[in-house]
């Protein structure tokens, strides 16, 4: 893929009202709502309506589900803009959704990128993740980079252990589409920080700065 002309920036876990009003203004171009019960960041259908309703347009919102319920993806398909899957699920299943989705993948040992980048041909993009057996996501923790493939058939969003102070690192190795935060801009699980979420941003942007040259 070419490299974008700026990294798009999601911010992942957002629970809390006043944490969806500063994460648009400080500027993010996405913002994720984790429907799987089993995360510290977990909301229900109903907060996530409610959640969804103070994001403006051109923000996208963004669904996270492990192996969900397909009922569950149709419910809360109606407030959001992209279904991210974050389980096992095959492309069969994250087609049927009939929505616009991405698959995130944990960077185990032995995962060939170009594969899954061709298996998972449906997706938006492949959104990239640290491995931990047993945790599908949020553990906090990078991986090696080095591991992603200069050239593939599919966008990629970096997560994995991101912060201020190391995101800029990141995008200069990988140079991806966007980068996916959670734990890096957090007081504690589920209440962002907009301090830490303002300056990630800011990171972002000297980073594209840099890399282009501006």
């Amino acid at each position: 893929m070419s490299i974008p002309l700026r990294t798009r920036i999601k911010f992942c876990g957002l629970t809390r009202p006043e944490d969806v009003d500063a994460a648009v203004a400080a500027g993010a171009d996405a913002l994720g709502f984790v429907l799987w019960p089993g995360s510290k960041r977990a909301i229900d259908e109903q907060r996530l309506a409610k959640l969804c309703a103070r994001v403006p347009a051109f923000v996208t919102r963004v669904g996270l589900f492990v192996d969900p319920d397909p009922t569950l993806v149709s419910r809360c398909a109606e407030h959001l803009d992209l279904l991210q899957f974050h389980g096992g699920e095959s492309p069969a299943t994250c087609m049927a959704a009939g929505r616009p989705w991405i698959k995130a993948l944990r960077m185990r040992d032995g995962l060939d990128l170009h594969a899954a980048a061709e298996a998972y041909g449906g997706a938006q993009a492949l959104l990239l993740d640290a491995y931990r057996p047993g945790v599908p996501g949020g553990t906090g923790e990078t991986f090696d980079w080095s591991r992603i493939p200069a050239s593939l058939a599919k966008p990629v969003i970096l997560a994995g252990g991101l912060t201020p102070d190391n995101v800029a690192e990141a995008i200069a190795a990988v140079a991806p589409f966007a980068v996916d935060v959670s734990g890096g801009i957090e007081a504690a699980p589920g209440v962002k920080d907009a301090a830490r979420m303002a300056a990630f941003l800011q990171a972002v942007r000297r980073a594209d700065d840099e890399r282009l040259g501006a």
